[in-house]
């Protein structure tokens, strides 16, 4: 009776465990799905410092789950190559030695095909250590495989942005994936606004389900009355900041923004090409004519911040957009659609609420990536996922056309520096009640 006790008692636990490493196996085969379409000189190249190799990521990914998962907890667990502990370290500094990130495209040895033996050996490795794991000892790892998972997610969503970054270098303009077709162009309806009143309200992830440190505590925040534009800013109107000489009014940017303006000579956003008169986006599909309807994507901070002081608002802060997208359904245009470009909705509909919360493109916010009130990052080198990035940089929320359904929320805290913009960037409008 009482193994019949204890057996009954880990029967849900190994339940979960053989659903973790399905869902291990799922995640692992999306990032190789990703690169699928890449030629072997694709995955070497770094296009700008802020890029990595796409093989980079594929090797980056896999010794995460072999410095923190498999070296402390599986017994007798043998690495490949013991200097890929210094080549892939990304920046735990606590765990050893980085490599330089400007200097990944360097590394033309290990080879792709060498990469993906280390992940098949990872992968493999993976499932021993889950198919023999004792469930009184599951916990740890369970929760650092969990992590690991999401952080691989992270990448398949920089593997894109990374991609695409580097495909856009080439006169040729190559296509990524000739399959994906080009969106229909849909009529979105004006600008409305939808109004949220002033109160105490609460923001944070509930705990309920998985989150990064950087999403909790939950916690108390005031807002005062404020209202939300229905729907992200689009091609169109951002082509009317353009047109109205947007990125040539000093008057309209903040300082720093100003100041890279003239260093960088922007004058559209990222991927924008002006063709015979016409503007064109660089996609993952081609080189196609820009659609006005669609939600403006890769642009800055800084032009995100100009636009919405040209428009006589503002850019909403984090908690504002928390209160608002906690109201709706997470669901939208993500890297489970397969389009991988933003697309303009279809209908507008007022008592939804604001549409497009979730997916197609991250929504910069005004608030700067700080700690919550009582924010506590993980103990030893995980500790360094996000708390040491808390400086300088900017929120975005939402997810967007890369990133993958089941891997945002309405707590998810994104962030970049104002000035970058490879990233799938756009805007949504706020404005005082």
């Amino acid at each position: 009776m009482q193994n019949q006790a204890r057996d009954s008692r880990q029967a849900p636990v190994l339940t979960y465990l053989e659903s973790l490493l399905q869902r291990f196996q799922q995640v692992r085969a999306t990032s190789e799905a990703i690169c699928a379409p890449l030629q072997a000189e694709d995955y070497v190249i770094q296009s700008m410092p802020d890029v990595s190799p796409p093989k980079w990521h594929l090797a980056h990914i896999s010794w995460f789950f072999e410095a923190f998962v498999l070296k402390p907890y599986l017994p007798g667990y043998q690495t490949i190559d013991p200097a890929y502990d210094f080549l892939f370290n990304s920046y735990y500094e606590t765990h050893g030695q980085p490599f330089p990130r400007a200097s990944r495209g360097f590394l033309s040895r290990p080879g792709v095909a060498e990469v993906y033996r280390f992940r098949h050996h990872i992968d493999q490795a993976v499932g021993e250590l889950l198919s023999d794991l004792a469930p009184e000892k599951a916990g740890e790892v369970v929760r650092r495989i969990e992590l690991g998972l999401h952080h691989e997610q992270q990448h398949q969503e920089l593997l894109l942005m990374d991609i695409k970054h580097i495909l856009a270098q080439n006169p040729l303009n190559p296509v990524y994936r000739a399959d994906l077709q080009a969106t229909a162009v849909n009529a979105i309806a004006p600008v409305s606004w939808h109004e949220y009143p002033s109160g105490l309200r609460h923001i944070g992830n509930t705990g309920a389900e998985f989150a990064f440190d950087s999403e909790t505590p939950r916690h108390r925040h005031f807002l005062e009355a404020f209202q939300l534009a229905s729907r992200p800013v689009s091609n169109g109107e951002f082509l009317a900041f353009i047109e109205d000489g947007g990125y040539r009014r000093s008057d309209l940017w903040l300082s720093d923004g100003w100041s890279l303006l003239k260093q960088t000579a922007w004058q559209a956003p990222l991927y924008w090409r002006q063709l015979d008169g016409q503007w064109h986006e660089f996609t993952l599909g081609g080189l196609r004519p820009l659609d006005p309807h669609a939600p403006v994507c890769h642009i800055s901070f800084y032009e995100a911040d100009a636009y919405a002081s040209w428009a006589g608002a503002r850019l909403p802060t984090e908690a504002e957009w928390e209160v608002a997208a906690s109201e709706q359904a997470i669901a939208g245009n993500f890297l489970d659609s397969d389009a991988l470009q933003p697309m303009a909705a279809s209908t507008l509909v007022e008592e939804a609420g604001p549409q497009q919360m979730f997916g197609d493109c991250w929504e910069w916010t005004g608030s700067a990536f700080r700690p919550y009130p009582g924010f506590k990052a993980l103990e030893g080198s995980l500790g360094e996922y996000n708390g040491k990035f808390m400086s300088g940089q900017m929120v975005l929320r939402g997810g967007c056309c890369a990133t993958p359904q089941e891997h945002i929320r309405a707590s998810y805290r994104n962030f970049f520096y104002p000035g970058m913009r490879w990233q799938f960037g756009g805007a949504r409008l706020a404005r005082e009640a």
